[in-house]
């Protein structure tokens, strides 16, 4: 802050009292205070808030944060529950700044995971400014739409009901959408309060500058939660766990097996710079292991050198990574291993 004293004291607006301090030879830590107070004067009068966006799985949840954010923050894939938790993301402007949490797609599942997922997702209604609720306009209705709507419909807080991927199927199952919120909260969807309609794509970015809008306009002033460069506060081993689970949904595609975790055991630097990362794949079954370690090893090899050029990206620096697979019977109900993975119950 101190090396920028010089800066502000030449820029319009901002006190004459800088200079003529400076002029009596202050000391620089009542420079500093002096340069901090009149920052502080301009962050003020701006609008802060938490938004969670809430959907079933595979709505794109995930790109839409990533969208607005204009940065990568959470994995994408078009295999559903890839988020496993949730992901904070930051996006700030002149008007104030807005938290985002990215959940997991609220599902029908049964197992520690699985309800950990939608407890996380549940738990994000909480506290909360305004909420999102992402359908998928080229789907049916389903049981599991209706049970977000079940969750939400009892919800004061307001709720922009995000209308996505307009831009592929043109919204062709809109009507059923607001026949859902129609029928759970027993009036018209005019007549309903704090709920919002925005057909949008969070694929191409159509409407996403009036979603932000929508979404300042429900927030007060408050203070800044995070420093204006923040983007993202998900844990470093997190980042780099969904990385490498990532590539797996894209190059394996349909033959990954849904039940593939990626834990990370050891982060350590090395000589030169280096980030040596071990990291485990877990499978159930050792048919699923043969799978995805593929003939001679290729598989696994593709998989960690595409992994290792986006964490190299994503760390900026160089990164020595190393992949192992291990087949364990029913992981997802052992409490150890999910705690392992970052999952608190």
């Amino acid at each position: 802050m101190v090396a920028n004293i010089a800066a502000f004291i030449e820029k319009p607006g901002i006190s004459n009292r800088i200079g003529e301090r400076m002029n009596k030879k202050v000391t620089k830590r009542e420079a500093k205070k002096e340069v901090e107070s009149q920052v502080e004067e301009k962050e003020e009068n701006l609008k802060t808030g938490v938004v969670t966006i809430v959907g079933r799985p595979n709505v794109g949840k995930s790109t839409l944060m990533n969208k607005i954010l204009g940065e990568k923050v959470a994995i994408v894939s078009n295999v559903p529950q890839t988020t496993r938790n949730q992901i904070r993301g930051v996006y700030n402007d002149e008007r104030g700044q807005i938290v985002f949490i990215d959940t997991p797609g609220l599902h029908l599942g049964h197992d520690k995971l699985d309800k950990f997922m939608n407890r996380a997702s549940i738990g994000s209604l909480q506290d909360v400014d305004v909420i999102i609720h992402l359908v998928d306009t080229t789907e049916h209705v389903g049981m599991e739409e209706r049970n977000v709507v079940d969750q939400l419909k009892g919800v004061k807080t307001p709720i922009i009901v995000g209308l996505n991927k307009v831009d592929i199927g043109k919204g062709k199952f809109i009507p059923d959408y607001i026949s859902l919120w129609e029928e759970a909260k027993g009036k018209k969807i005019n007549q309903i309060k704090n709920l919002t309609l925005l057909p949008l794509s969070g694929m191409t970015g159509v409407h996403i500058d009036k979603l932000i809008d929508i979404v300042f306009e429900n927030l007060e002033e408050g203070p800044l939660f995070y420093p204006r460069d923040t983007v993202c506060d998900y844990p470093r081993k997190m980042v780099i766990s969904d990385t490498i689970r990532e590539k797996f949904f894209q190059i394996m595609r349909d033959e990954v097996p849904h039940s593939i975790a990626v834990v990370i055991e050891e982060t350590k630097p090395r000589k030169g710079k280096t980030l040596y990362i071990r990291a485990v794949v877990l499978v159930e079954r050792d048919s699923q292991k043969e799978i995805v370690i593929g003939k001679s090893g290729a598989v696994l090899k593709k998989i960690g050198m595409e992994a290792r050029k986006e964490l190299e990206e994503l760390l900026e620096q160089k990164v020595f990574l190393e992949l192992f697979v291990k087949a364990q019977t029913k992981w997802r109900e052992d409490h150890s291993v999910l705690e392992q993975m970052g999952y608190v119950f």
